[in-house]
Formats: structure tokens, sequence, C-alpha cells
């Protein structure tokens, strides 16, 4: 980790800063691969698969004997452990619902909303090295709650032209049954567009790399909606005299694990407790299996010592990271003064690891700085809302007036007289 020692407020916005590539050459990647799947559909998603995953695929579906044998191929230990995560995101989810109340804005108007599910979403889940099934946890269950019609799943294949059996076992557990054995940018394209085998949907979730990023941003700009620009992961971690430094290095290495463009930052006040955390992750990396992954992040990341706490959480306030932890025993009383962060951990014992897996709150979070104006993935994310309102003969009576003139100041004057003939109707009753 790159190591900084009470840097200027000025070198603050560098310092912000995450790893990218060229986005211009990113840019013309996507255009090309979603441009493709939209012209030759199931045709590129097979050459690109072959392309990037090294896989031949004989066909982008799953059948129902694979969803079978998942269920026998995962343990029992992981099929209970499974089950306390679901137990718990399901009741977080689901106190998201909300009565809506009706409101009589003025005698004889009444205006209400309803929460309606959205019909049809796709789900990326990052498959690869690391197959991501507890984000089918934190995107199946909400969608479950809230009565999304058709889920669409897509996840890359092994090798072997496989998905790993607990993406599967996962899927199946949450009510999905069409998942395609597609990744990347062309995964993101076939949901949007559709092809002969993928149905279109109308919104799409799921974490990525920078290129499935970049096309989720793309089919947003054509009319797509998507959950929030959510890439490569990323932790800060605020660490004063009171944390344990094996945790926080612990808790740092979590992250830098998950992809060579993930980044990790790591603040504090006192350089002895800095450097005993960086002993530790040196420590620490070296029992990893995904060292080589760990090491390319930790390049990208940084290690700060400010003046002050208050400090530290100006910072983080001005990085808005996708996870944030406050590693120490008085985390409770920085709360009030976080106020850009996907997900917070508050104290030694509130692992990032537990907001991934089990604890109920959602894993998928904006990243890059989005946090400054997204919210990470709610049950909301997977419903729209409609607003009724209905007038009586008093209610247009009473505001009838008031739309008149101001209807008659934009010269408008259809909307004044849709206003008016009502009004007069009335007279003459």
């Amino acid at each position: 980790m790159q190591k900084f020692n009470k840097p200027n407020r000025e070198d603050w916005e560098e310092l912000t800063q995450r790893p990218v590539i060229n986005q211009e050459q990113l840019t013309q990647t996507v255009s090309s691969i979603i441009n493709d799947v939209k012209q030759t559909g199931d045709k590129a998603l097979i050459k690109y698969t072959s392309l990037f995953d090294g896989v031949e695929l004989s066909s982008l579906g799953i059948a129902e004997q694979e969803i079978a044998m998942a269920n026998k191929q995962v343990s029992q230990e992981l099929k209970e452990a499974i089950e306390t995560a679901y137990n718990n995101i399901y009741s977080f989810h689901k106190a998201q619902q909300l009565q809506e109340n009706v409101i009589e804005t003025t005698p004889g108007v009444k205006c209400w909303r309803k929460s309606v599910a959205i019909e049809k979403v796709g789900l990326y889940i990052p498959g690869g090295s690391a197959p991501l099934f507890s984000t089918i946890l934190m995107l199946g269950i909400p969608a479950q709650i809230a009565g999304c019609k058709e889920l669409v799943l897509c996840t890359p294949p092994n090798k072997n032209e496989e998905i790993n059996p607990a993406i599967l076992y996962t899927a199946n557990l949450v009510g999905i049954t069409k998942i395609y054995k597609v990744g990347g940018a062309q995964a993101i394209a076939a949901m949007a567009y559709g092809t002969k085998t993928i149905p279109q949907v109308y919104k799409i979730f799921g974490p990525g790399n920078q290129y499935v990023t970049k096309a989720k941003e793309l089919v947003q700009q054509a009319g797509v909606a998507i959950d929030m620009p959510a890439g490569p992961s990323e932790v800060l971690i605020i660490a004063d005299k009171t944390c344990n430094p094996s945790f926080v290095a612990a808790d740092l290495l979590s992250q830098a694990e998950h992809g060579a463009d993930s980044q990790v930052i790591l603040l504090g006040t006192n350089q002895h407790i800095i450097d005993e955390c960086l002993a530790e992750i040196n420590q620490q990396v070296e029992q990893l299996p995904r060292k080589k992954t760990a090491l390319k992040a930790l390049a990208n990341s940084k290690a700060i010592v400010l003046n002050t706490i208050d400090e530290c959480l100006e910072f983080s306030n001005q990085y808005a990271p996708e996870h944030l932890i406050i590693a120490s025993e008085n985390a409770n009383a920085l709360v009030n003064n976080i106020t850009n962060a996907g997900s917070v951990f508050l104290g030694n014992y509130s692992c990032e690891s537990a907001g991934d897996y089990a604890s109920g709150t959602n894993h998928t979070l904006p990243t890059n700085g989005f946090a400054k104006n997204y919210s990470g993935v709610s049950l909301e994310s997977f419903q729209k809302k409609i607003t009724f309102q209905k007038l009586s003969k008093e209610g247009i009576n009473n505001i009838g007036p008031a739309i008149e003139i101001m209807a008659e100041a934009e010269q408008l004057v259809g909307h004044k007289n849709a206003v008016t003939i009502r009004l007069k109707s009335l007279q003459n009753d």
C-alpha cells in the first residue's frame, strides 16, 4: 500500500481517485460488444464466451437436470449457511414494505401512492474465479418480496461449460428458473435488448468489473434502467488506538482479494497503529489463495495518516466508500458525521464480510464515489411508485379556480378548459 503522512487538503482530491483503465478505449470496446449482440443475438453471445471465457458453448440455457444435480452437489453445511443468510436478508427487506396512506390534501381531493413490482428484471451474477452466489440472495430476495414476475439471471460458465452448483442452488431457492451461461458486457446487452434465447428485461441489477459497469451505463443511456453504477469493490477503514490491527488487516484483504482493480483505504491518526495494520497485512496476505490478486489491488491502495478523527471522517465523506468500517470502540459516537457511504460497519467486530453474506443488509452498493448520490439496493429498487388522485365535486370546486389561473398564466388554455367545463357543469346542476 502507498503511505501518506498528513497530506495537505489540496491533495485529497487526487488521493480519492480510483484506479481506472482507459475510458475511451473501454467505451469503444463495450459499445462494439453491445452493438454486436443487438445485431446477431445468441451468435454474438457464443462468440464472446469463447473469446473472453475460453468456453465453447453448446447451449446458453440451463437444463432442469443441472439444477437438480446442483442440489446434490452443495453440502448440507453450505445449505444451512445459505438458509441463515436467506432468513436474515428476508427479514431486513420484508420490513421495508410500507403501507402508503391516503392523504386528503384539500377537502374532496385525495391522493395516494402504490408500490408496483417491476415485471421483468435481470440479475447479473459474477462467476469466474469467485462465483458470487451470495449476490443472488441480495437481489433475488427483494425481487421475490416485491413480486417481480420474471427474473432472468446471467452468469459466466467455467471452462467445463458449467455453472457453479452454489449459484444454481441459490437461484432455485429464490425462485429463479431462467438462468443463462453468459457473462461480461455481452450478458448486459442480452438482457437489455433480448435475444432469441434470453428475454429482454426492464431493469438490470448486479455488480461486475469495469466492462460490466460500462455496459450498464451505456444501456441506461439507451433507456434500460439499472440499479446503480456498481464497479470494482472498495473499503475504507478508519482505525484508532482502540482497534485490533489484525482485524483491520483482515478486512482490508477481504476486499483486496475481490479483484486487481479493487481498492482499499486505511485512515488513522496514529502512525504506530497504521504501521501495525500494515505489518499484519504483510503476514496475512501470504496465507491467501488469491494472494496475487490481493497484491495487485494493494498496489493501488493507500494508508493515510491524518491529524484528527474528524479529518478522517471528512476524507471518508469526500471518498464516499462503498464500505466504511469504523474500527474503534467509540464507533457509535461518530455515526452522525457520516454523510457519504454505501454501507457502514461499526466497531471492532462488525466485519465487512457480515454485510456481504448474512447480517441482512444488502451488499449491492454504489462504488467509485457514487455513494454521494446513490443508495444500495433495497426492496424499493424492484418497485416503481404509481400515484393516484381522486377528486369529488367538492374537490374540483375547491382547487379548480387555482388550476384555471395557473394554466392561463402558462398559456395552456386546454388545461384551463378541462377544469372550466367541469365547474360550469356543477354550476348548472
